[in-house]
């Protein structure tokens, strides 16, 4: 690994002046020494290598970028997304002597041009600037003749359409290293998956690049997921939370959640304050700015909200809504703690909230229908000087488009593929549409149609792992670990399922990873892949009767006997198969598909226990204290108590707002009357009902049936 000595000898035979980097960190900053990771960064820097560096939020990535810059003859220019995260560096930065300043939309032109005269005097060591300044020309021609000694790119990961933050002004970036003299470039993200960082490394097209990708492990952070029915449920948690740490963060996935549950908090007694993107810049910066001052003990914000926030004695964040991703949700968490010491992190889960990612989903991915949709009202409704000075809003009603968030999309997909481009509309805040190639029509456009749905799918595959994670009861920070790409990652200890497995959980033996990954095997012989993912065929019930080699005619009329895994744990009889099933699944290794049918399948981490690729431990269960087998008699068909379960039906999907299917189709419901289960084990053996959905309608259903019994 190389270290920090000798950077300077070395750097000056590659004909870059370097003052020497522990030197410059006492005296700037007054440390002493490095954070772990730092160093190996920093002396990569000083050598003139472009370089790609993951490290965790609170692992110093900042100071990779900031000390090079004292340590180089010219300037640093500092990609960064948000002016708020800007304005905090900066501020930190001129409090230290350190010569800093900012460039963005929030700076008026005259006094940009002022700044990067100083730059040309080399008056600044770093600049910041937002993606979108290196949109103009003019901007990169104002640029030319400043010496450019370290280009760095913050939050990284918002190059890639991978990422959870996505940002296209960012894909500019590649071609604006070219135009200001390709200098040293250095991208730097506390989060991206292996698929997210090959990304990176292409967009900007680093050369021969180092890359550091230092533990996503943040050991202070106690994870913790609940799961909550109702909105009376999460106040009282969050309540409980917030009483017991003082401190924190709470996310909310929209501008009205965070408006309510702001106003719920004030209405306790809590100093808060409010963060969404419906403020003005002013009245954001105003809230940044009174949390930071300690004028407010709580922060409650959309995911925009943390970005670079170097407040240390953040106790807590609390998810009041399911994220849309892993990596958007370790990211949050990880605001906590960064003064190193404990903090406290939890998911108040309940799959409704899904419905507000699915949104957002689709906004964020329009498809090529609709695309073309928006291009044709542009040009039916474009000027003779082909353009449009149409609101997001006005563009969705004439498209005939009902997610206007998929309007901004589309236009972004349009601008990069040269048919638009955006203009400020003068004296308004709004921005206008310029038809740059008005003679194509809407069904010739050349548009990437695989792109376009690979982007959405992953998408969709980014929130299924995420709520996959939500009903796992494996150890929350492994599976997160497991997720970038760790494949060694040992359990926490700390977070809520390590708490609560009180130790039972355990590494398997030799005989037992072998029925494990027989059993797995007999799961991914059922299912089948699909975009590179594992989905499923059957429920549980089949899966467990085909590895234990019955001859029902389920089994036999579906042909599953011929299976190469029939049969192959039909020693071990069917109550510990259904209880090992379970805590396949509490561990992360199964999962199962929602839908008129619950179907059970491989995760990924399944995947690799199956082939032998990674650790896991297991809740095992008992061969005597297994569940014993029921047989469940069927009652007759009682239609008397059929309509009182589908009235029981109807009542929770209107509760959840879902169709009647969702909750039991009417097959299940049938099967309920049928067999008239008295447990959820009994309940489990009828067609139609999984683990997921047992946990979330069944015990209703039972106490309906029980109360029938009694007349």
């Amino acid at each position: 690994m190389p270290s920090i000595s000798g950077t300077s000898d070395q750097a000056n035979e590659a004909g870059k002046a370097v003052v020497d980097p522990l030197e410059a960190l006492e005296r700037h900053f007054g440390h002493g020494g490095f954070l772990d990771g730092q160093d190996e960064v920093i002396g990569q820097i000083v050598r003139g290598r472009d370089g790609l560096v993951v490290m965790p939020t609170g692992g110093g990535k900042s100071l990779c970028y900031q000390l090079p810059a004292l340590c180089f003859p010219g300037v640093t220019l500092v990609v960064s997304p948000l002016i708020a995260l800007m304005k905090d560096q900066v501020d930190a930065l001129v409090d230290k002597g350190i010569a800093a300043t900012v460039i963005n939309s929030s700076i008026p032109w005259p006094e940009q041009r002022e700044r990067l005269e100083g730059m040309r005097e080399g008056r600044w060591k770093l600049v910041y600037v937002a993606p979108e300044r290196f949109r103009a020309e003019s901007f990169l021609r104002a640029l030319e003749g400043v010496e450019i000694s370290l280009f760095a790119v913050d939050e990284a990961h918002c190059l890639s359409q991978w990422g959870h933050d996505f940002r296209p002004d960012y894909l500019r970036l590649g071609r604006a290293l070219e135009a200001v003299g390709r200098p040293q470039c250095i991208a730097l993200t506390a989060t991206a998956t292996p698929v997210v960082r090959q990304d990176i490394l292409q967009v900007l097209g680093l050369r021969d690049p180092f890359e550091v990708v230092s533990g996503f492990s943040r050991p202070n952070l106690s994870l913790a997921i609940t799961a909550v029915e109702k909105k009376a449920q999460k106040l009282a948690r969050l309540r409980e939370v917030v009483g017991a740490h003082k401190t924190g963060i709470v996310y909310c996935a929209t501008r009205r959640k965070v408006e309510e549950v702001s106003e719920t908090l004030a209405a306790w007694g809590m100093k808060v304050i409010g963060y969404h993107g419906g403020m003005s810049d002013d009245e954001r910066e105003e809230a940044q700015n009174v949390f930071l001052r300690r004028d407010a003990d709580v922060a409650v914000a959309t995911n925009a909200f943390g970005m670079g926030i170097d407040r240390a004695d953040v106790r807590f964040v609390v998810h009041y809504e399911v994220p849309g991703s892993i990596e958007a949700y370790y990211q949050e968490a990880g605001r906590a703690g960064r003064d190193g010491e404990a903090a406290f992190c939890e998911l108040l889960f309940n799959y409704a909230d899904t419905r507000t990612q699915e949104f957002f989903i689709e906004g964020a991915n329009p498809g090529v229908e609709a695309i073309r949709g928006i291009y044709r009202y542009l040009l039916a409704e474009s000027s003779d000087e082909f353009e449009v000075e149409r609101s997001i809003d006005q563009i969705a009603d004439g498209a005939g488009l009902k997610n206007s968030m998929s309007v901004g999309s589309a236009l972004s997909l349009l601008v990069r593929a040269g048919y638009i481009e955006r203009f400020d509309i003068a004296g308004s805040r709004r921005r206008g549409t310029r038809l740059k190639r008005p003679e194509v029509m809407a069904e010739a456009l050349e548009l990437d149609v695989d792109a376009i749905e690979e982007k959405e799918r992953r998408d969709r595959d980014k929130l299924k792992a995420m709520v996959e994670m939500c009903y796992a009861r494996s150890c929350r920070q492994q599976w997160i670990l497991e997720y970038f790409g760790e494949d060694d990652a040992g359990t926490c200890g700390s977070c809520d399922v390590c708490r609560d497995s009180g130790g039972d959980e355990r590494e398997p033996t030799e005989a037992e990873d072998l029925i494990v990954r027989k059993a797995l095997s007999g799961v991914a012989r059922m299912s089948f892949r699909r975009g590179g993912r594992w989905a499923g065929r059957y429920g549980r019930g089949k899966i467990v009767l085909m590895l234990l080699g019955s001859r029902s005619q389920e089994v036999v009329a579906a042909g599953l006997d011929q299976l190469t895994t029939y049969g192959l744990l039909k020693e071990l009889g069917s109550g510990y198969v259904n209880a090992l099933m379970r805590a396949l699944a509490d561990a992360g290794l199964v999962r199962v598909e929602t839908g008129d049918y619950p179907l059970l399948t491989l995760s990924e981490r399944g995947d690799k226990v199956m082939r032998g690729k990674a650790k896991y431990r297991l809740a095992w269960p008992s061969r005597e204290a297994a569940p014993p087998e029921v047989d469940l008699e069927d009652q007759g068909f009682d239609p008397g108590l059929y309509s009182r379960l589908k009235d029981l039906r109807m009542q929770l999907a209107r509760a959840e707002k879902v169709p009647p299917y969702v909750v039991f189709n009417n097959r299940t419901l049938e099967g309920l009357a049928r067999y008239q289960p008295g447990t959820l084990d009994e309940g489990l053996q009828v067609p139609g009902v999984g683990e997921v959905k047992a946990q979330r309608y069944l015990r209703p259903f039972l106490d309906a049936i029980r109360a029938w019994k009694k007349g």
